[in-house]
């Protein structure tokens, strides 16, 4: 009998697998071992390609690591903690509650405690929902969800395969998209915040990918007076949240 643990996040063993994608549970990735020829991991791979959950290729001494059984058979799946929505989800949130659109975009956030964080900021806001890619972006796991301080449980997440189409249907929704950028021309306090608003936050490392940059229909730029050229990505989507919050509420 095939040995198997399900403990907040991963879910191990080819068996395991293959029942949680037949169940429709939420998964962010499968890792499968790398270069193995096997029909078994060949159907897991194309099931969950199907359904439009990532396959990533590792090696053996990652899933090792991973392993929380060490009977992980070539397969660990990690699993989102809450079902994602879609787009169109999270702005019939905003109609619902008679506001304008407020969302946060994430931009290939890849650290969960940044996600976490960004995602706490977000509905403390009141932020209507939170869109991240489905590639090179921290999931809905439960580190991200510990990091949110339980925040994740009551926002709306959208995972998208392709961010710039997810802002063109923002956009065409009648929302104006704002992009964080130290060299932007738009000064977080001199700019217009109000109305549908669509804010993106760039990765830690990079800031925003050109196409997502070229999709955003103003670049804002915080103020910095210390020796330090950026803040922390969840720190400046602090920032800009609670002046768009502002700026609502004092309009």
């Amino acid at each position: 009998m095939e040995d198997f643990k399900l403990e907040n996040e991963h879910i191990e063993g080819r068996n395991a697998v293959i029942e949680a994608l037949r169940a429709g549970r939420a998964i962010d990735k499968i890792y499968i071992a790398k270069g193995e020829v096997d029909q078994t991991l060949g159907h897991i791979a194309s099931k969950a390609r199907a359904q439009g959950v990532v396959v990533v290729e590792t090696d053996r001494r990652k899933l090792d690591a991973m392993s929380q059984t060490h009977a992980h058979q070539g397969v660990v799946a990690l699993c989102a903690v809450k079902e994602y929505c879609t787009v169109q989800d999270i702005l019939d949130i905003a109609k619902e509650r008679n506001e304008n659109p407020f969302v946060i975009v994430c931009d290939e956030i890849s650290d969960p405690h940044n996600l976490g964080a960004i995602i706490r900021s977000a509905e403390c806001v009141g932020a209507h929902g939170v869109v991240i890619p489905k590639r090179r972006s921290a999931g809905l796991t439960a580190v991200v969800d510990k990091a949110s301080a339980g925040a994740a449980e009551h926002m709306a997440i959208a995972r998208v395969p392709n961010l710039s189409a997810a802002l063109e249907e923002l956009k065409k929704a009648g929302l104006w998209v704002y992009g964080a950028a130290a060299e932007g021309d738009n000064p977080l306090w001199k700019t217009d915040l109000t109305g549908p608003i669509c804010l993106v936050i760039g990765s830690e490392g990079d800031g925003m990918s050109r196409l997502v940059r070229e999709h955003c229909d103003f670049l804002l730029s915080i103020p910095l007076m210390g020796q330090i050229s950026s803040l922390n990505a969840s720190a400046a989507a602090a920032v800009l949240m609670y002046e768009v919050l502002r700026q609502k509420t004092n309009g």
